[in-house]
């Protein structure tokens, strides 16, 4: 008797999955090169399927991509300082770990958990004792997304020349924390 091992079966297919695949070939070979055929290749499934989870297809794939790498949520600290800190800290490292949808992330206009993810942050900050916590949102998210595009840039991420990119860098770690302690006290004044 010849046993042949049970196939397994597909795992289904879920937004999350199409998220998750996604991103891996925006990373890896960059958002130009992100189409529906060759995520539903990745995902073995007919890029028709896709289309079941995300119906209005490339927009909302885009739209979804943006909102994964800018929805954070902290805890709030015992200060607004340390509460913005978290968040951008956060911010930063989710943004590092998808260079591919940054674009994405610095064009796209906030929707759906990053609204409220950016709702949460002003909340905070307000409830830390900050005046003007809608600009000091709006102040550090402009600091943080600069800051990690200067970062990929810098890092050889998009040359199609570099093997290898720089995922960690001493100098831009030293850079990003000298920067936000000055905007914090600026936004303190």
């Amino acid at each position: 008797m010849i046993f042949m091992p049970a196939k397994r079966p597909p795992i289904p297919l879920s937004r999350e999955r199409i998220i998750e695949a996604a991103l891996h070939i925006a990373d890896s070979q960059g958002l130009r090169r992100l189409t529906m055929r060759r995520l539903g290749d990745a995902l073995q499934v007919e890029a028709m399927a896709i289309y079941h989870h995300l119906p209005r297809g490339k927009e909302a794939l885009m739209d979804a991509l943006a909102e994964h790498v800018t929805t954070v949520h902290v805890e709030q600290r015992p200060t607004w300082q340390e509460t913005a800190k978290a968040w951008c800290r956060a911010e930063r490292e989710l943004l590092r770990e998808h260079p591919g949808v940054l674009a994405l992330a610095l064009t796209k206009p906030p929707k759906g958990t990053t609204l409220i993810a950016l709702g949460e942050q002003t909340e905070q900050l307000a409830d830390g004792g900050l005046d003007d916590a809608p600009d000091a949102v709006r102040t550090l998210r402009a600091f943080v997304y600069g800051s990690v595009a200067v970062e990929v840039q810098r890092s050889g991420w998009a040359d199609p020349e570099v093997d290898e990119w720089i995922r960690r860098d001493e100098r831009a770690d030293a850079d990003f924390e000298r920067g936000l302690d000055a905007l914090l006290k600026g936004l303190q004044t």
